[in-house]
């Protein structure tokens, strides 16, 4: 059992170009239709009753929920399913099948033949066919791929461009909502023909100590006799490297630049530097772009597992889908920072873009917040999970793809490692085996510097095989009762929860009597929230935890799934009306399940957790066993109820619940005050906590995520809105409707609720509350002022808040 993989490098971003040398338009403004013309593609085709929309944009979030969209009858092997059944809202049961078509036009001022012109795409839902002037020029069919073409030939000095696109989603080719349209950005860079190539940066440290780092800049030129002058920048904009390279006939030019006493980037301290770069030609400034990127150290050996600049690392992480709940897949920046400043605070440190290539705002993020990133490429190879998936495309575009990934994205420093695939069925097989050593192969070509994983879940086949003992981080997707196992059989002396605990659990939601149980279901569609429950193939946190924090081999692990999305809704995804995932540590609408405090209170070890469960509002039980569970970072603490102790609990490894979990199985519920204290390890009481039986709602409590947001068109202020009665205390089972009202410099763009089964639209402006709370999400203009958010509800009083658009 030997590994000693030692990846030594700085990454770079692409953050902008400067001295107007290279211009880089957003397209936003489009035209769109769901009918099929292809007459639609030519120059004078009316579109002037097409609907208006901005890019990025996913058609098919705005419903309506629909039974009969994408249902699909199969058997599910992932899933260990024995035969065939309907499953209705396995794709999220919105309107993503179909086609689609956008067209906007534009000019390019004083374009001649010594400029080049990309048209790029950060992803386009799907088989895109993309025509300039009505001449197409190419086509991609996987959704989430990024990809651009030089569409310079199209092109004549001020002349209007007219360009179109066209997708087209079929049915039975996902497993899960993927959305629909032009989802992520569109762009058009004009620059000169002797230029920097597009993705045509690398950055590597062959070298990194205390007072010195040889930082290595490869950059892939277009022209001959060409001279570089890098200058590296710190975090404050002070100039601490600069560098002169000249190369008459290269197609790449190689610096090698000094920076001493370098500030190291990791997930506690994201310290980034930026490069300004120009490209002259015979002393002619030709092009300049400003890369941003991060100095560090990764490295995995049998012996340590991963180390992160020289320190061992435990990866804590969380796999996302790409949707972001009642806005779909449309990528927005503050949606994204939302949902990683609330993993932030649980304390994790790494992201798995499952099962899929990830959007290039999501890395930037992560690179500015600190996350270790898992990058993932595909869902599916050769042999197929559903009827027209990727299986249809392996074979002439995997390559293509993996390409794309590496260059466009190997230059974020949060990617600590690429994932080439998540349970495929090729995982059998000596075909299969060979299609892994192919695609690693690809994506060492393109990237020596970081290693490759595959999430797999036939864990014994791949065992047999040989699929498992090529890789360089063998990844396990559940099957914890086979870690040792594979342990001992796989060479690499490690191993990577590639993915995780599928533990399920409604917010708010509390089952009696409390059982740990596979695929438990109930008559209103919902898994209660004491995290006992989970699947057929998967397990509760704790079985995981046992293993993270007792085999120093196994590296970390990456739960499913950091928050709930559309679609998947297991163990009930044969029932209707459910149409989203029951996975998430956070619900649709991002508000923490009491799971997230679980993982808090053994990921965040800076800050307390003090996290009291169930909610204490139970009339009619009486009397009735009502167990109650603490979690908390403390290690034991004591319960009252109504002032009497319930005695004092410790964690211990009597079993592995008790290990993490402070439970008092035996309480009897009466309504009133339930107060848990909490000790430190010298048993004194440091921390308490109370939660009390709520009466009836009263009014509405509304707190934003930010009270403040850019004046850009498309940020976004969460606000939460919590039903509260007279007091002021949270009622734990409203469901009030409310309705939304939005004045002033923005306007509303969506509600949710977090609810599974709820069928209602996320962009109409009322919405009932699930188990006493809803967000209201507000977006702004592009005009500097106030925007006024009224929440009200039948019978309660209404609430008011202010958000501030500012200036960008």
């Amino acid at each position: 059992m030997k590994i000693y993989l030692y990846f030594l490098l700085v990454f770079s971003t692409l953050v902008s170009n400067l001295f107007g040398q290279t211009t880089t338009k957003e397209l936003r403004s489009w035209k769109f239709s769901r009918e099929d013309s292809r007459s639609a593609s030519k120059i004078d085709f009316d579109d002037s009753h097409w609907q208006s929309v901005k890019v990025p944009h996913d058609w098919a979030i705005y419903g309506p929920f629909d039974k009969e969209i994408d249902k699909q009858v199969v058997k599910i092997e992932q899933n260990n399913e024995k035969e065939a059944t309907e499953k209705t809202g396995r794709t999220g049961a919105l309107p993503f099948v179909g086609v689609g078509w956008y067209r906007t036009s534009l000019t390019l001022p004083k374009f001649n033949n010594t400029k080049q012109a990309l048209l790029t795409f950060d992803g386009a839902m799907s088989n895109a066919e993309v025509y300039v002037n009505g001449i197409k020029v190419g086509n991609r069919p996987y959704g989430y791929s990024y990809f651009y073409f030089d569409i310079s030939d199209y092109i004549q000095d001020g002349k209007q461009i007219v360009l179109a696109v066209r997708l087209e989603n079929q049915p039975f080719s996902s497993r899960w909502y993927p959305g629909a349209g032009l989802y992520r950005k569109v762009r058009i860079i004009v620059k000169n023909k002797v230029s920097f190539k597009h993705w045509g940066h690398f950055i590597t440290t062959p070298f990194i100590s205390e007072s010195l780092a040889k930082v290595n800049v490869r950059s892939q030129v277009q022209g001959e006799n060409l001279k570089i002058i890098t200058k590296i920048k710190d975090a404050e904009g002070k100039l601490v490297s600069e560098n002169i390279a000249d190369e008459r006939f290269a197609d790449e030019i190689e610096q090698n630049i000094a920076v001493k006493n370098p500030n190291l980037w990791s997930p506690e301290s994201p310290y980034l530097y930026t490069a300004e770069i120009k490209l002259y030609q015979d002393d002619n400034l030709k092009d300049a772009e400003i890369v941003r990127f991060g100095i560090r150290e990764i490295k995995y050996t049998a012996s340590n597992g991963f180390e992160l600049n020289g320190q061992k690392t435990k990866i804590k992480g969380v796999c996302l889908h790409h949707d972001l709940g009642p806005i779909g897949t449309a990528v927005n920046r503050s949606a994204l920072k939302r949902q990683l400043t609330i993993l932030k605070d649980m304390g994790c440190n790494a992201v798995r873009s499952s099962h899929n290539m990830p959007s290039l705002e999501q890395l930037e993020l992560c690179d500015e917040m600190g996350f270790l990133f898992l990058a993932e490429s595909f869902d599916e190879w050769k042999k197929p999970k559903v009827k027209n998936g990727y299986n249809l495309y392996f074979d002439e575009w995997a390559e293509k793809d993996v390409v794309n990934l590496v260059h466009a994205t190997r230059n974020h420093p949060s990617i600590i490692m690429w994932s080439a695939g998540n349970e495929v069925p090729d995982q059998w097989g000596s075909e299969g085996v060979k299609r892994l050593r192919w695609l690693q192969d690809v994506f060492h070509r393109e990237d020596p510097t970081r290693p490759v994983t595959v999430g797999m879940d036939q864990v014994k086949a791949v065992m047999e095989s040989g699929f498992g003992a090529i890789l360089d981080i063998p990844g396990l997707n559940y099957r914890v009762h086979l870690y040792e196992e594979a342990y001992e059989k796989f060479p690499q002396g490690l191993l990577l929860g590639s993915e995780t605990a599928s533990t399920v659990s409604s917010r708010g939601v509390y089952k009696f009597p409390v059982v740990s149980e596979s695929m438990k279901t109930y008559p209103d569609l919902q898994s209660s929230s004491y995290d006992l429950e989970y699947c057929s193939w998967s397990n509760i946190p704790e079985d995981d935890f046992i293993l993270q924090d007792d085999k120093p081999w196994v590296i970390g692990e990456f739960v499913w799934t950091g928050f709930d999305y559309l679609g998947e809704p297991t163990p009930y995804d044969t029932y209707w009306p459910s149409r989203s995932s029951y996975f998430g540590i956070c619900d649709l609408a991002g508000l923490p399940k009491d799971r997230y405090y679980l993982y808090r209170s053994r990921w965040n070890t800076k800050e307390e957790t003090l996290h009291i469960l169930p909610h204490w509002n139970w009339e009619g039980r009486e009397g009735e066993t009502t167990p109650v569970f603490v979690y908390t970072n403390y290690n034991s603490a004591e319960l009252f109820i109504n002032g009497k102790s319930q005695g004092i609990q410790k964690k211990s490894n009597k079993s592995k619940l008790n290990r993490y979990r402070l439970m008092w199985m035996d309480v009897k519920y009466e309504p009133g005050a339930v107060k848990v204290i909490a000790f430190d390890d010298q048993g004194k009481a440091v921390s308490e906590k109370t939660m009390v039986t709520a009466g009836q709602p009263h009014h509405i409590q509304l707190e934003a995520d930010r009270p403040s947001i850019k004046a850009n068109g498309e940020d976004l202020s969460y606000v939460t809105a919590t039903l509260v009665d007279k007091n002021g205390n949270p009622c734990p089972t409203a469901a009030n409707r409310l309705y939304f009202n939005v004045k002033g410099k923005g306007k509303f763009r969506a509600a949710c609720n977090g609810d599974a089964t709820s069928l209602e639209a996320f962009h109409e402006p009322t919405m009932k509350a699930f188990n006493g709370k809803l967000v209201v999400l507000v977006q702004s203009s592009t005009e500097i002022g106030n925007i006024e958010l009224t929440v009200s509800g039948d019978q309660l009083k209404k609430e008011k808040i202010i958000i501030s658009s500012i200036s960008q």
